[in-house]
């Protein structure tokens, strides 16, 4: 099937579309739950628009640990529902949706304690290999297997050896999410759903009692349009009470956030070909292996400040290298952190003030005719979730609707990636890229890496790697900008690639040629390339200063310090 350009001219011809005639469904909402509703919606024949007020995937679906998994730590708290839910969506993206983009990763749990613990967290992996075999989805992963304390320093050399008293192992799965997002949204708009990003709802259109469609602000070239659907979704995560706000309506049930932070260090401050999860004193601690670096998180703390821009302190930076480094020989320190990233969990408020007790379920609701409401939930569920949304529109369609297909519609890439992965050799020696180039643009774009080797022969120099990013090459930002509805810098430093934690600058040195590389293709003069230099600057010392800070207000004050960048 073809694959479909997010670029400049296809933002502007969405806009305009969707204000054209009345779709059956608008969503508003470009993370994960939103542009998989959109894609859910737009494979059963539905018009469908969606609208983002900031960039795909900028909220929460970009600033998560990045794994796909069934949730060990709710086998705990019994809820095998969650988890038996999360196993599916796990196989079904390994195995069928999105091979490209998600991949199996090994963890090693450390035991502290001789007999019971092994036969007690034994049990429950074994019981999640289980559940994830007995969905017929788990042939993918290799089963866990239990380590004695020499085989485990042999596979985590970093570990104390008193830390220890042996080790279990299973695997679960990555992604990078923001890529996953844009990759959704793509696969959307290949089907014929209309999507547009910097759109902010700025409120609802009513008729009566009923909703019947939404003010909508173009934050780029100015201008508002009224777009008019039969029903609207509001799939705007910890935004959603405020969206809510918007009817009139407080809504059926009322979504809390909760600030997760993560570290990144280079790979060679932790010696290990696995990945480790730690028990704390409130959940689990992951250490992530992520390409040539270890995220390691996370934290889970409430949050009631800025939506937008959740910073992290310092409070919250020394909690993690505390609990990593209990385990470690070599203990991290500050100097060994090349990023650090905050994120906001959308979770539905219970009686419990412990935020690591509210739900990850899900909820739907319909508060008011023509407009349903999607929160809670967990990343690897997202499709449920959109599915959810989804059938709840369509009882207030009177029309036939058909089923969801979304289990069968392959993301965009994921058809003939694993052909084009067995001749990556061959690839390598016809473009002259070396094959790790080949495999590393295969696993971001999977089949549509031949669309980033098409612009690196009609100009060489984009076969070069980004100066100060040399994971990169130049070509990719040059696609962010004209097929990933990259619109500024910061949208292709932070999300369409990963180079603003993945580097000990944060992507400030950078900046310049990713810049001057994106002009061409937005159109912007010498001028607004200084502004997107300088912005993008002002935001790395903004996060840089809150983590200074020893509380989550003054860090938050700090963080606010940068402006969110406005197009001149």
């Amino acid at each position: 099937m073809r694959t479909a350009t997010l670029g400049p001219a296809q933002r502007a011809e969405s806009l305009a579309a969707m204000a054209e005639r009345e779709l059956d469904v608008l969503v508003i909402g470009g993370g994960v739950v939103g542009a998989g509703t959109a894609l859910d919606a737009v494979t059963r024949g539905l018009s469908t628009g969606l609208v983002e007020a900031r960039d795909w995937a900028s909220g929460t679906s970009s600033r998560s640990s990045k794994l796909i998994h069934g949730g060990l730590r709710y086998l705990e708290m019994l809820d095998f529902a969650l988890v038996r839910e999360a196993l599916k969506e796990r196989g079904l993206l390994l195995e069928r949706l999105a091979p490209h983009l998600v991949k199996p990763v090994p963890f090693l749990y450390p035991l502290r304690h001789k007999g019971w613990e092994r036969l007690y967290a034994g049990s429950g992996v074994a019981l999640y290999d289980a559940m994830s075999m007995a969905r017929g989805h788990g042939r993918g992963l290799p089963a866990h297997r239990h380590l004695s304390r020499r085989h485990a320093l042999r596979v985590a050399p970093a570990l104390r050896k008193d830390a220890l008293v042996g080790a279990l192992q299973y695997y679960d799965a990555q992604m990078d999410d923001a890529r996953f997002v844009t990759t959704l949204v793509r696969t959307a708009v290949s089907y014929g759903a209309k999507a547009a990003n910097r759109a902010r709802v700025t409120g609802f259109l009513r008729e009566g009692e009923r909703v019947v469609g939404a003010r909508v602000q173009d934050v780029e070239a100015g201008g508002e349009y009224e777009i008019r659907a039969r029903q609207i979704v509001n799939a705007t995560g910890v935004w959603t009470d405020d969206t809510q706000a918007m009817v009139g309506e407080r809504g059926q049930f009322h979504v809390r956030a909760s600030k997760g932070i993560h570290l990144v260090v280079p790979r060679d401050r932790i010696s290990s070909t696995s990945g480790l999860i730690l028990r704390t004193e409130k959940s689990v601690l992951f250490v992530i292996p992520w390409g040539r670096h270890w995220i390691i998180g996370t934290t889970d703390t409430d949050w009631d400040l800025d939506k937008a821009h959740p910073a992290a302190s310092s409070a919250d930076i020394d909690y993690l290298l505390e609990h990593v480094n209990s385990v470690l020989a070599v203990p991290l320190s500050r100097d060994d952190v090349e990023g650090v990233y905050a994120g906001l969990r959308p979770l539905l408020a219970g009686e419990s003030d412990a935020t690591s007790k509210l739900s990850r379920e899900h909820t739907v609701a319909h508060p008011v005719p023509g407009l349903v409401v999607v929160a809670g939930g967990k990343y690897t569920t997202y499709r449920v979730m959109a599915k959810d949304a989804v059938d709840e529109a369509v009882r207030g369609l009177d029309q036939r609707v058909a089923d969801c297909v979304t289990e069968d519609v392959p993301l965009l890439g994921a058809e003939g990636y694993r052909a084009l992965w067995n001749a990556r050799a061959r690839i390598a020696a016809g473009t002259g890229l070396h094959v790790v180039r080949v495999e590393h643009l295969l696993n971001r774009f999977g089949s549509m890496a031949e669309e980033v080797l098409d612009l690196i022969a009609a100009d060489p120099s984009l076969g070069e790697p980004l100066p100060a990013a040399d994971d990169y090459l130049r070509a990719e930002i040059v696609y962010a900008a004209s097929h990933e509805g990259a619109r500024h810098l910061d949208d292709v430093l932070t999300r369409r690639t990963r180079i603003s934690i993945e580097t000990f600058d944060r992507g400030t040195r950078s900046a310049r040629d990713a810049a001057e590389l994106m002009a061409p293709v937005l159109g912007w003069d010498k001028d607004h390339v200084e502004r997107e230099v300088a912005h993008y600057e002002k935001r790395v010392e903004a996060e840089r200063e809150s983590q200074l800070q020893p509380d989550d207000l003054t860090a938050d004050a700090a963080r606010l310090g940068a402006p969110d960048i406005v197009p001149l």
